[in-house]
């Protein structure tokens, strides 16, 4: 496939700060997911492609032509940012015509795609309440809405699951494999694998500015089981239940917390040592209270496999 946005040596620096550090890479038709935990650089990858802001080295196209101060490509771009950007005393009606009409429609035509657009999201019937009285999962509805409204090419999302219920989860979800069954093209960021695994099986790793790694989903997989969980378990008797995992290759390492009660176990196999957590409390007769990943989460799995 030809890629639609190629990004070659892309970097950004916010002062002495960096934002995006080298970053190549190609983005084809249909969906590409972009996991990252928070401050990663996802934003600003994003901000780039859409001409927002300038590179301050290499460069970044859109169907061949430079993002950065060509507004002749916006118009077949659709933009999800992730924090809210609205006029709080506007309907959302007006909020999605008023923007079509600052690409260009007639008011008859910016009406009717307006309209369009908030039943797609389901907000047909909140287009005359005012933006300000509008709950966090509408609000993100609403910026998805005027992503789409123009009927673009491309679209840029991100972070467009974050504050939906599952339900609204799940349509827009929906609605998103929609558009890439069109044939358009879509790059969508979150920090949650299960998210971007429901929309692609088209991977790319992000951490500290850089492109950690990218591919399908049982490779990325494969790098996130290699980190060695940390499952704490609050028991009765963390000593005995200690000593039932005595000899168990699949645990890397064993300590007790400072409460007495708590026996903290790494292990690169979590859903074997879960299994056979069962079988010793049953065994031993102890009393669990609690079991717990402490370290369950996006963040701490990237900066393992930084520092491998």
């Amino acid at each position: 496939m030809t890629a639609v946005i190629s990004a070659v040596g892309l970097s950004k620096y916010y002062g002495n700060i960096l934002g995006l550090n080298d970053v190549t890479l190609d983005i084809e038709p249909g969906i590409t997911g972009l996991l990252g935990p928070n401050g990663a650089g996802k934003s600003t990858f994003m901000k780039l492609i859409t001409g927002q802001m300038k590179p301050n080295i290499g460069a970044v196209t859109v169907r061949g032509r430079r993002a950065w101060n060509d507004p002749g490509i916006f118009r077949g771009i659709g933009f999800c940012p992730e924090p809210d950007a609205f006029y709080e005393d506007v309907t959302g009606r007006e909020f999605l015509t008023g923007l079509l009409r600052l690409q260009g429609f007639p008011d008859a035509e910016a009406d009717e795609r307006a309209a369009r657009a908030l039943d797609v999201v389901d907000l047909a019937e909140a287009r005359d309440r005012l933006i300000r009285g509008y709950s966090r999962g509408m609000r993100q509805r609403i910026k998805f809405a005027q992503a789409v409204a123009h009927d673009p090419e491309i679209l840029i999302l991100d972070e467009p699951l974050s504050g939906l219920d599952p339900l609204g989860k799940r349509k827009l979800i929906k609605l998103i494999k929609g558009y890439r069954e069109q044939g358009r093209t879509i790059l969508v960021s979150s920090h949650v694998l299960p998210e971007i695994e429901a929309l692609t099986s088209r991977i790319v790793l992000i951490h500290q500015g850089k492109i950690l790694a990218q591919g399908d989903v049982p490779y990325i997989r494969d790098l996130i089981e290699s980190h060695p969980h940390q499952i704490s378990v609050t028991s009765s008797d963390p000593r005995a239940l200690a000593g039932r995992f005595i000899g168990d290759r699949s645990i890397q390492k064993m300590t007790f917390g400072e409460d007495g009660r708590t026996l903290v176990v790494e292990t690169h196999k979590r859903d074997e040592f879960f299994g056979r957590l069962t079988q010793a409390v049953l065994a031993a007769g102890i009393e669990v209270d609690e079991v717990s990943s402490p370290d369950d989460n996006l963040q701490s799995v990237f900066e393992y496999l930084v520092e491998k």
